[in-house]
């Protein structure tokens, strides 16, 4: 029984020690799903109140669209929890919900699924931001809970006039 006890106090410190070290996490993932999802955009001009403020995170939105910087998106926060992150193939950007949307939290009533995307327009002018929202509105498969490895563009969605078009 001693041999157990002196064992086990040698070998724990060791193997915690190697987890620390090799950053092993037990920490349970959620797994990867795509889902097909109406997606519209929003930006400055039709944000309510205009602007880039936002319900959860920084408080603004924006973000480059990597996986380390990923984009603002919003829906209803029972679609999809604040902090979630999304990829987006068409647009090839990750996101990631910061804000709420009434039209998604009537979607989702429905279950419906529906995120809106931030394009940004700070500036600009309002008609030709929104004409570029109503562009790039589709539907169309989003990956929740992506890998970190997907393909990305960091071209602005909409700056200095021009829409971004995949």
């Amino acid at each position: 029984m001693r041999t157990r006890i002196w064992i086990a106090a040698i070998v724990t410190p060791l193997v915690v020690a190697a987890i620390t070290l090799t950053g092993v996490s037990f920490a349970a993932t959620q797994a990867s799903t795509t889902r097909t999802m109406y997606v519209t955009l929003y930006g400055w001009p039709d944000n309510s109140p205009p602007g880039d403020g936002t319900e959860f995170g920084s408080g603004h939105a924006g973000g480059v669209g990597t996986f380390a910087k990923p984009v603002t998106f919003a829906t209803d926060q029972h679609e999809l929890a604040p902090g979630t992150k999304v990829y987006y193939p068409y647009l090839k950007r990750y996101f990631v919900m910061q804000d709420e949307c009434a039209q998604c939290d009537r979607d989702w009533s429905h279950k419906k699924w529906h995120i809106d995307l931030w394009i940004g327009g700070k500036g600009e002018d309002a008609g030709k931001v929104m004409a570029c929202e109503n562009a790039l509105t589709r539907s169309g498969p989003v990956i929740v809970n992506p890998p970190s490895n997907e393909p990305v563009s960091t071209t602005p969605l909409f700056k200095n006039g021009k829409c971004y078009h995949p």
